[in-house]
């Protein structure tokens, strides 16, 4: 398989024609080899066009979304990023060719180690990995100037807000139903905070179960 040639196929025949044009953005996809990010059993639609599973109800997001996200976020390389949940780092080590610093959480050990050898072989000198629960950020470390949650929630911590500088975004993916989420960027003014919706999400992918209420 070609991955090469794959990798430049997904970036000419998903992300430009969905006006993701930035030459900095493409770039940072055509350098970073997603195909060691991805288990062996996925490595056949490592850049085709649909969710790749990594483990239980997470994964990558289709390119696309992953690349939506990192247009909406509109990194600025003096900015320090918190990505919450970060799978094996994919994701992660984009984000690290666009910004200061990154920090990323992960509960999973396996993910942990993951993250740390991808981080390693992709010479990533301005990131920093924690366990930690996954609604929670990471309050230690703040404040940050974006923080990202690519994997769909039921239910939005909005606390975060509180780790985030004025001038900030929290970028998240509400998951509306099975099949169904949309995606938001909330921005942080000094006495209240603005909210956009940027695009829909077909996923089934899902950070955690969904609150169950009861009817009396």
């Amino acid at each position: 398989m070609n991955f090469d040639k794959n990798r430049e196929m997904m970036i000419e025949n998903q992300l430009r024609p969905n006006k993701i044009t930035n030459i900095t953005l493409l770039d940072t996809f055509n350098r970073v080899s997603k195909e060691k990010f991805i288990y062996e059993d996925n490595l056949n639609i490592c850049y085709s066009d649909q969710d790749i599973s990594i483990f239980g109800n997470r994964g990558y997001l289709k390119n696309l979304h992953l690349a939506q996200i990192l247009h909406f976020a509109d990194i600025k390389n003096n900015e320090k990023v918190l990505h919450i949940g970060g799978l094996t780092g994919y994701l992660s080590v984009l984000i690290s060719k666009l910004c200061r610093e990154i920090f990323v959480t992960e509960e999973d050990e396996k993910s942990l180690d993951d993250i740390n050898k991808n981080f390693a072989e992709n010479k990533v000198t301005n990131g920093y990995v924690f366990k930690n629960n996954l609604v929670e950020g990471l309050s230690e470390k703040e404040p940050f100037d974006l923080i990202i949650i690519d994997c769909p929630q039921y239910n939005i911590n909005l606390n975060l807000l509180n780790q985030i500088n004025v001038g900030g975004r929290l970028i998240y993916i509400e998951k509306l139903n099975n099949d169904l989420s949309k995606a938001y960027k909330m921005t942080k003014y000094k006495n209240n905070y603005s909210k956009d919706f940027l695009f829909d999400v077909f996923s089934n992918f899902y950070l955690e179960k969904k609150e169950e209420s009861f009817n009396f």
